[in-house]
């Protein structure tokens, strides 16, 4: 079964561990939790990789291994040779690294985690034994990163990509792709997301553009756009039909968002620190919204509420950051029947 969007209770930690205790690690999976060990100096690893590959050859992709840090010191890829039967590796956090094609001898790996900042190898993805992977981040900050290889990864479900890039248009060849995050992208068009029919989950962070106004009507039911520079437009929201997942963060040129068709299934509404936003009109038009929250917005409080509101809006967060306004609203908000959304 897919491990997309799977939501562990939490993470255990195991920093530069001089021991494993293995009953432990196990009771931690089995109650649904992800056990990363991690190592952050080469120092560190002893005899304990051959232990630590042990594991992972008789556990699940959710017994993570991870290297970062590495401070001073260049990651020698060569040390992956002691876990080939890793199936969930984190190299992130990480300056620089070298001998990186030792990936290739890694058989059994499923998910991949690259965030190195001096990545020496612009054609990593060329590496065949990445084609079998089902869940890739990978973020270069200074190389220019070839994608044309994601033609040949017909597995991948969820992609994390970001950086400097370029053939991003081939992001559109994985067909099974239900997650995927553009990361630092600027300026490149977005035609490619509408070949993807099995999207699901698409977050656009950081970088620059002014609108999604490529992408035509589509399945995505999970969208979020967060810290996008010169972001002010998104007046094609409606073409998101099946959206059940709205969150908009930290746009300070968005103006003006309007719900002008009917989005039957959108539940939860999300704008924060959209300090420029100040009108925010067809909500009527979502007759499944039950979760609003507008957070340091520019939207005037007593205006708002007397648009028309979907009958289906059982919880509401406005928050000006402003104490006294803060708890006059909520006691009004109250007295309509409008509960706090809890999860801030």
């Amino acid at each position: 079964m897919s491990q997309i969007r799977k939501i562990w209770k939490s993470r255990t930690l195991i920093n530069d561990p001089v021991e494993l205790d293995r009953s432990q690690i196990e009771q931690d999976l089995h109650n649904g939790n992800q056990v990363i060990v991690q190592f952050s100096h080469s120092d560190s690893y002893g005899s304990i990789l051959e232990e630590v590959d042990d594991l992972c050859a008789r556990l699940d992709e959710n017994f993570v291994v991870r290297f970062y840090g590495h401070y001073s010191l260049s990651f020698d890829g060569h040390t992956l040779l002691r876990i080939p039967h890793v199936k969930n590796l984190h190299l992130n956090s990480l300056t620089h690294a070298h001998n990186t094609e030792a990936l290739a001898k890694l058989e059994h790996l499923h998910s991949l985690h690259l965030g190195i900042y001096e990545l020496e190898n612009s054609d990593i993805l060329g590496i065949d034994s990445l084609r079998s992977l089902r869940e890739l981040t990978i973020i270069s900050e200074k190389k220019m990163l070839n994608l044309q290889y994601f033609k040949a990864f017909t597995r991948l479900e969820h992609l994390h990509v970001g950086g400097k890039v370029k053939n991003l248009d081939a992001v559109g060849e994985l067909q099974d792709l239900n997650y995927l995050a553009l990361h630092s992208i600027s300026k490149h068009p977005l035609h490619f997301i509408n070949r993807l029919r099995k999207l699901k989950h698409l977050r656009i962070l950081l970088g620059g553009r002014e609108h999604i106004q490529e992408i035509e009507e589509n399945e995505i039911d999970d969208l979020e756009i967060s810290r996008v520079r010169g972001f002010h437009d998104l007046s094609n929201i409606t073409n998101f039909r099946a959206l059940t997942r709205l969150v908009i963060e930290d746009q300070i040129q968005l103006h003006e968002v309007n719900f002008e068709r009917q989005m039957k299934v959108l539940e939860e509404l999300s704008f924060r620190n959209c300090k420029s936003l100040v009108r925010l009109t067809g909500l009527e038009q979502l007759p499944s919204l039950s979760k609003l929250r507008l957070l340091k917005t520019g939207i005037d409080f007593d205006s708002f509420i007397l648009q028309g509101l979907p009958g289906s809006l059982a919880a509401v967060d406005f928050v000006t950051t402003k104490n006294k306004v803060d708890q006059e609203i909520q006691q009004s908000l109250s007295k309509m029947g409008y509960q706090e959304w809890n999860s801030r």
